[in-house]
């Protein structure tokens, strides 16, 4: 059971590219991802890292290949990584045919700064030749010269000009299955060339704010930046950028979709601020399920309401709910229905409990 949508979100229809085995555009489900930390030398803490990012939910993971060194350590990380690995390439067109060549599904590039087009045409060619995707990486920071000396400044028209050029380029070596982003650290500015892009181009977005910030100021610039795109309808592919550990991009990405109820991963608890009203230790509580919670990964939602005001109502819209009583006998409800009374003890216990056989259930059924 889920929440009702007052709004149902109609998301462009774009073409459909295949990154490994993950498929990206049309109405596949938008797909999160992140960007390892670590030195890519280091094969062993790369692997690590990626895969505890994809145990957080993650569908794609970017590894940066700086140097020959890094691109050949991909020959072994991508054995051992259990979602498709994009290649961040900047400046030497060479490592993006090594990537290539070493099992990378994806080749981020960015034009901007990766050279004339007779190296693009190679980085191409070799995508071709290894059945790899491509990402055009267009960032205000590093636009073509001439594009910054006609605008004077990074501006959605400028961003959008680039795009847009590149596409023709890879377009003209009879390659298409790549997807475009346009991104910039300035919210009103990437919103501005997104929306831009997306009247005139079918190809899937991968949508970003850049450099966006340490974990709390760089989650909420990502949400407005991302949400309101993705109100639009525009986006296929997303990444929240954050100083910060890799996994909590996952985090912030997933609620962020959650919250549009675009995609449903895990338990979405709807939990009160809690107030002078609670029955229970709401804020606590809330803390405790969301770690004992953070293996589930079946669409769950679970309302967690200190007392009467609220509780009956968003009960009635959650799997599970807790609504809290006087003297700590608090209703528990099983989709809306009350069910039982719970003591403040047995709160957790009981919640997890349900939890785990219903994402069994559910499981089962698949």
């Amino acid at each position: 059971m889920s929440l009702r949508p007052f709004r149902d979100i109609h998301r462009k229809k774009t073409k459909v590219i295949n990154v490994g085995s993950v498929k990206i555009g049309g109405d596949n489900p938008i797909s999160v991802q992140s960007m390892t930390n670590t030195l890519t030398t280091d094969a062993k803490s790369t692997i690590k890292q990626i895969n505890e990012i994809a145990k957080e939910g993650a569908d794609l993971v970017r590894v940066s290949c700086p140097d020959e060194d890094s691109t050949a350590a991909l020959n072994e990380i991508v054995k051992h990584s259990s979602v498709p690995i994009i290649a961040d390439i900047h400046f030497h067109y060479k490592r993006a045919l090594e990537a290539a060549d070493n099992g990378a599904k994806c080749l981020r590039i960015n034009p901007g700064n990766i050279g004339d087009k007779k190296k693009i045409k190679e980085v191409i060619s070799s995508a071709k030749n290894n059945d790899c995707s491509i990402r055009i990486g267009v960032n205000a920071g590093s636009l073509e010269k001439d594009i910054l000396e006609k605008y004077r400044e990074p501006c959605p028209e400028a961003l959008v000009e680039s795009a847009l050029r590149n596409i023709k380029i890879i377009e003209d070596e009879d390659f298409f299955n790549f997807k475009v982003s346009v991104k910039s650290s300035d919210v009103f500015l990437s919103i501005g060339a997104y929306r831009q892009l997306s009247k005139v181009t079918d190809y899937p977005l991968h949508l970003g704010i850049t450099e966006a910030g340490s974990y709390l100021p760089g989650s909420i610039k990502s949400s407005i930046g991302l949400g309101n795109l993705l109100l639009d309808g525009i986006g296929d592919t997303i990444r929240v950028s954050l100083s910060d550990d890799p996994v909590k991009e996952i985090k912030i990405g997933n609620e962020i979709l959650k919250s549009l109820n675009l995609r449903n991963r895990g338990v979405k608890i709807i939990s009160c601020p809690s107030c002078a009203r609670q029955a229970f230790q709401v804020i606590d509580t809330v803390k405790i399920l969301e770690d004992k919670l953070s293996h589930i990964k079946t669409p769950i939602t679970l309302s967690i309401i200190g007392c009467v005001v609220n509780g009956p109502g968003e009960a009635a819209f959650t799997d599970i709910g807790v609504t809290g009583g006087g003297r700590g006998s608090n209703m528990l409800y099983l989709k809306g229905v009350q069910t039982e009374k719970l003591s403040n003890s047995d709160i957790v216990s009981k919640i997890v409990e349900l939890v785990e056989k219903k994402a069994e259930e559910i499981q089962n059924k698949i």
